[in-house]
């Protein structure tokens, strides 16, 4: 190894060691060990991945954290720059240059903070063109409907129609986390843009409300910020409760507020909880809260879930089979986040381990993602569905009977004992005709083998492991 690729790997390694205690494990073992450094040359540094999709996702989702990262151990500047591996075998490749944004850190030579100022949209009210913040692959085409939804999307829908000329002024819409709500606001805004061209829409979070605020109280520019505000004609503000406790934010947001919604501006925003259930907001504040619609999101049931799976392995250009859809479908119930960080786990499993995705890697990445329970799967329960699945008595399967069709039902019910349960082999044996241990082995032995060469009967085995795990 050269010194140049030594200093490369050296550099990296640092780099590794800080992000590594940025993230979840099992984000930095999916996301950042496959990545190869190649080489450090003016101020650019190379990395391979492996996929095009890698890439993206790296620069989706920790964007942010990479770049610091490099600014802070290699220099300000630093560049990096993806290989992306097309065709192993000839070694093809693609290079792509990394996203650039301002750094916000600590200058290595002074060793003091440098923080940015936090962009204040007001700074900006007589330029052109107008930066709503709206992300527009949030759309109410991908939002899909179902009856946990059905009310909020159909009110936003209304709301993005006709702005202000509804009853739904504010519409508020509050529901557990990952549920749809952030999806929502986007969905509006980009209607309102695309209906309205000449209105001004804002999305923004509460958080960046209250720091935007902080800012321009200490620089003195308060009128500023509200007349900015003031003069919005769709002002959409995510997590309002974040605002709680901060008095005099609350008065400022009150005053805006009041302004817009007596010009038929129209507002929309979004909580955790119901407005009768914020605590450290102002009563005036929640009143005006309740004067249009409070909606509720609630968690996704079975078939919107569903719903929500197929189109983002459709979208992503994925394969996945019905029955594994339907597994994450069944177990996966607490939000969206967490069905879309599924489908996103597999597709990495499956590109770096160069794998088909199936049952088994799910029951995986699932058991790794989220709390996940296994249901308890008996002997009993094992029995009597090999049973009815070949359609042979369990009696027989119990049986001396060396007809062919009950060896295979006795040596599959042997096999799928051994893999859902914690019995020994010589208790499984006991349980299934009082056979030994060896006889045992060799069923889930041949089970195996036949599963790898025979498609017939991989499909019968998916097929029990289905029923059984539903």
């Amino acid at each position: 190894m050269n010194s140049m690729n030594r200093d490369c790997q050296l550099l990296w390694n640092n780099c590794m060691n800080i992000i590594r205690d940025n993230i979840p494990e099992p984000a930095f073992n999916t996301w950042f060990l496959p990545i190869v450094p190649l080489k450090y040359q003016d101020h650019v540094l190379t990395v391979q991945v492996p996929s095009q999709f890698f890439y993206e996702y790296l620069e989706d989702k920790y964007l942010d954290l990479i770049q610091q990262t490099l600014y802070r151990e290699i220099g300000d500047g630093t560049i990096l720059n993806y290989r992306i591996l097309v065709e192993t075998e000839s070694n093809t490749a693609v290079e792509l240059r990394g996203e650039s944004k301002p750094y916000i850190g600590t200058d290595k030579n002074s060793n003091k903070k440098i923080t940015a100022k936090v962009p204040s949209p007001f700074d900006r009210v007589e330029t052109s063109e107008f930066d709503s913040q709206i992300n527009t692959k949030y759309r109410f085409l991908n939002f899909f409907e179902g009856d946990s939804n059905r009310l909020a999307r159909t009110a936003a829908e209304a709301v993005a129609n006709n702005p202000a000329k509804t009853a739904f002024n504010p519409l508020f819409v509050h529901g557990h986390s990952g549920v749809g709500k952030t999806h929502l606001c986007h969905a509006i805004g980009s209607k309102v843009e695309e209906l309205y061209p000449d209105k001004k829409v804002l999305y923004l979070s509460a958080h960046l409300f209250k720091v935007q605020f902080t800012d321009a109280r200490r620089f003195n520019t308060i009128n500023d910020f509200i007349n900015f505000y003031q003069s919005i004609d769709v002002l959409i503000i995510d997590d309002i409760h974040e605002l709680s406790g901060l008095e005099k934010t609350q008065n400022t947001f009150f005053h805006i507020f009041n302004h817009l919604h007596q010009n038929n501006k129209q507002l929309v925003m979004t909580s955790d909880c119901a407005p009768m259930d914020m605590q450290g907001m102002e009563e005036r504040l929640l009143t005006r809260f309740r004067w249009g619609l409070t909606s509720k999101l609630e968690r996704p049931d079975k078939e919107l879930r569903k719903k929500i799976l197929q189109n983002k392995v459709l979208s992503d250009g994925l394969s996945i089979p019905e029955n594994v859809i339907e597994f994450i479908a069944e177990n996966v119930t607490e939000n969206v986040r967490d069905l879309e960080g599924i489908v996103v786990s597999l597709m990495a499993h499956s590109i770096i381990n160069n794998r088909e995705i199936d049952m088994t890697l799910a029951r995986r990445v699932m058991e790794q993602s989220i709390k996940f329970e296994k249901k308890r799967i008996t002997v009993q329960k094992i029995q009597e569905t090999v049973s009815q699945f070949f359609n042979v008595n369990r009696d027989l399967i119990q049986s001396s009977s060396r007809k062919r069709e009950i060896v295979q039902a006795r040596q599959v019910t042997m096999y799928f004992i051994k893999k859902h349960t914690e019995l020994s082999l010589s208790q499984i044996g006991i349980q299934v005709g009082n056979r030994n241990h060896a006889t045992v082995l060799h069923a889930c032995n041949t089970v195996r083998n036949f599963y790898e060469v025979d498609k017939s009967f991989r499909s019968d085995i998916e097929e029990i492991e289905k029923i059984l795990t539903s």
